[in-house]
C-alpha cells in the first residue's frame, strides 16, 4: 500500500472515503492555500472568505462521506466548483446587491507574480508597477470577469477547466475573457497607462 504522502489527491480523497482521517488533512493541507486565494480573490473581503473556505469543506466532507466523490478528474477543480456554487448560492442570497466592495487592504498584492518576471533591476520595477496597476483594474471588472482572468492567469487553469468549474459553456468563459481584456485596455488607455512587461 502506497504511503499517504506519496498519494494524488485523488488517492487521498478514496482513502478518506475508505475510513482514512489523516488522508483528508493532507486533502485540506495541498488544496487550502489555492483555494483561499481563490475565494478571497472573488469575495474580497477576509472574514467572509473564511466563511465561504469553511462551508466550501464541511461540504466536501458532507459529499465525501456520502460517496458523490469519484475519481474522475482533479480533486482540486472538484473541489473549487464546490466553492464556486456556495459563493454563487451567496450571491443569490445577497438578491442583487453587489457581494464585492472594494476594499482598500485587498488589491490582490498577496498574489505573487515574480516567477513570472526576470531581467535587470529596472525592468523589474517597471514590470512591478504594471501588474500593480493590472491588479488595481482587475478590482474593477465585474466578477465573473475578474473569475476568469484570476484562474486563467494565476491558477493556470485552461479554459475548459474554467467552463467546467463555473459551469458554464467554453464560448461563455471565452467571451468573458475577451470582454475582461477590452475592459481592461479601455482602463489603460483612459488612465495612460502602459500594460507592457519587459
Amino acid at each position: 500500500m502506497k504511503n499517504l504522502n506519496e498519494m494524488t489527491d485523488e488517492e487521498l480523497a478514496l482513502s478518506y472515503i475508505d475510513g482514512n482521517n489523516r488522508a483528508f488533512d493532507l486533502l485540506l493541507m495541498h488544496n487550502k492555500t489555492k483555494l483561499f486565494s481563490y475565494i478571497l480573490f472573488l469575495v474580497r473581503d477576509r472574514e467572509v472568505a473564511n466563511d465561504v473556505f469553511q462551508e466550501t469543506f464541511v461540504k466536501v466532507i458532507m459529499k465525501l462521506q456520502q460517496g458523490k466523490y469519484t475519481d474522475s478528474g482533479k480533486f482540486s477543480a472538484w473541489v473549487m466548483r464546490i466553492a464556486h456554487n456556495v459563493i454563487m448560492d451567496l450571491y443569490r442570497g445577497q438578491k442583487g446587491e453587489k457581494i464585492v466592495e472594494p476594499t482598500e487592504d485587498n488589491d490582490l498584492s498577496n498574489i505573487s507574480s515574480n516567477d513570472l518576471l526576470d531581467g535587470n533591476i529596472e525592468n523589474c520595477f517597471v514590470n512591478e508597477e504594471v501588474l500593480r496597476d493590472v491588479k488595481k483594474m482587475m478590482n474593477l471588472l465585474p466578477t465573473p470577469q475578474r473569475e476568469v482572468v484570476f484562474m486563467r492567469f494565476y491558477q493556470e487553469m485552461s479554459f475548459k477547466e474554467i467552463a467546467e468549474l463555473t459551469e458554464v459553456s467554453i464560448n461563455t468563459v471565452l467571451g468573458r475573457m475577451r470582454y475582461a481584456v477590452l475592459n481592461l485596455r479601455r482602463m489603460a488607455k483612459a488612465h495612460h497607462i502602459a500594460l507592457q512587461l519587459d
